[in-house]
């Protein structure tokens, strides 16, 4: 399939937000899930309904993970690859009963199972739904905020388990999880009952400094806590020839003549290549590596055996140098032809931002999805970096700037990935019964 290369950056727009950009101010809310909390609006993730006796085996054959053990009201971080080992897309699977399957994501993923369950002709039957409010509610005091909100205790909920809690008399799940790198808990229930749970919660909230957080924030805590995003960090694997047949079958026209499958292949940034596949990762690329497993044969698993014994890169976090930012902030008041803007914290572009990462001459990487942390007071990005130079404190360069525009080099310094300290699985038995 010839999915041109120069159609990536256009009908480029910015994100079309499902909240505001920004509520309390975008570095209010950056500080919300170190020091207190927040409650965020992830409703418009796609509910996708797998029931019936093939559904675990559907699972079992396209993604890469093991489920050997999957509890019921158990979820996973499912990724489905394409037959080269690159991500279509990733997203949360929970399983409600025996053969009773739920996939929570944005993206296009939805499509993909559906297409490979009527292809497949798996004994099962699929649904895609907008029943649910999904909202996140995360940061060092949100198990105390739950537990007024809810009435109840809730230190037994498993990470990566769903809890059961009443909240106004509705009845709602508790997705123990954490985007931020926090303890979080994503509650879903029944979406008339969305504006009365969501305004109950932030009203009991504001005895610990809740913050509502906007899309302009949004995404930090993503690259904080090192949670790659489709198309944000890479391009969902869909334009091969294997992918044909699905790309003909749901790349839909629109009103504007765009397909639903092309909204998702967007670039910008330094980084250019000849074919769309440089801008796909593998989940080994991606630091997704602990959720593979070969114990059972699934779409692209020989692909991501021959990468796993000899993998070539890995995900970083790059620190950019404070004086060469400055420097492109200031070439908008001093300079004739300025640099490419950088917008605060991050871009709000719907599309890969990627830049090329170089050591020399040699492009070494791809940085994406870069931001400024209010917190840590740093301009950081997400970085697929070549083996040999994801030593932390490796002195690399980035450059900044669209192809024919002005561009700039930036130093950088590789830094751990995640860049903050993971506390999402903290015994949440261990901790006190009151904030001290």
């Amino acid at each position: 399939m010839d999915y041109k290369v120069e159609e990536l950056r256009k009908n480029i727009d910015v994100t079309r937000s499902w909240e505001k950009l920004e509520y309390t101010g975008w570095q209010d809310e950056n500080l919300s899930w170190k020091n207190d909390c927040y409650i965020g609006d992830w409703s418009q993730m796609v509910e996708y309904r797998v029931t019936g006796p093939d559904a675990l085996k559907f699972f079992s054959d396209f993604a890469v993970n093991n489920f050997e053990k999957f509890a019921i009201r158990q979820a996973k971080h499912i990724i489905f690859c394409n037959n080269d080992g690159k991500v279509i897309g990733d997203g949360i699977l929970i399983r409600f009963a025996e053969d009773d399957f739920e996939f929570q994501s944005g993206g296009l993923v939805w499509s993909w199972i559906e297409y490979n369950c009527r292809k497949g002709k798996y004994d099962v039957s699929t649904s895609k739904n907008d029943n649910k409010f999904k909202y996140q509610v995360s940061g060092p005091k949100s198990l105390y905020l739950m537990e007024k909100v809810t009435g109840k205790n809730l230190r037994d909920i498993k990470f990566m388990h769903l809890g059961r809690a009443q909240i106004n008399d509705v009845n709602v799940d508790l997705l123990r999880q954490g985007m931020a790198g926090e303890i979080g808990f994503e509650i879903q229930g029944p979406r008339e009952k969305g504006e009365e749970i969501y305004n109950t919660v932030f009203e009991k909230g504001l005895e610990y400094s809740i913050k509502r957080i906007g899309s302009r924030t949004a995404m930090v805590n993503h690259m904080e806590a090192c949670f790659p995003t489709v198309v944000h960090d890479y391009l969902p694997a869909v334009t091969e020839e294997s992918e044909e047949d699905y790309w003909n079958t749901y790349n839909i026209k629109d009103h504007t003549g765009q397909g639903f499958l092309e909204r998702f292949l967007k670039v910008k940034g330094s980084f250019e290549a000849d074919n769309i596949s440089a801008w796909y990762r593998s989940p080994i690329e991606l630091g997704w590596e602990s959720r593979i497993n070969f114990n059972h044969d699934f779409y692209g698993c020989k692909a991501l055996k021959k990468e796993a014994s000899n993998p070539k890169r890995k995900i970083v976090t790059l620190i950019w140098n404070l004086e060469d930012v400055l420097d492109v902030y200031t070439s908008l008041f001093n300079d004739d032809i300025p640099y490419d803007f950088m917008d605060f914290p991050r871009q709000q572009w719907y599309c890969n931002f990627a830049d090329k990462v170089i050591y020399g001459d040699k492009v070494i990487g791809i940085s994406t999805n870069r931001c400024f942390s209010y917190y840590f007071r740093k301009m950081i990005s997400h970085c697929s970096i070549d083996l040999d130079y994801s030593k932390l404190g490796t002195e690399v360069n980035i450059v900044w700037g669209d192809p024919g525009s002005r561009q700039k080099t930036i130093r950088a310094t590789v830094a751990q990935s995640p860049f903050k300290s993971d506390n999402r699985r903290v015994d949440l038995s261990s901790l006190p019964d009151k904030i001290l």
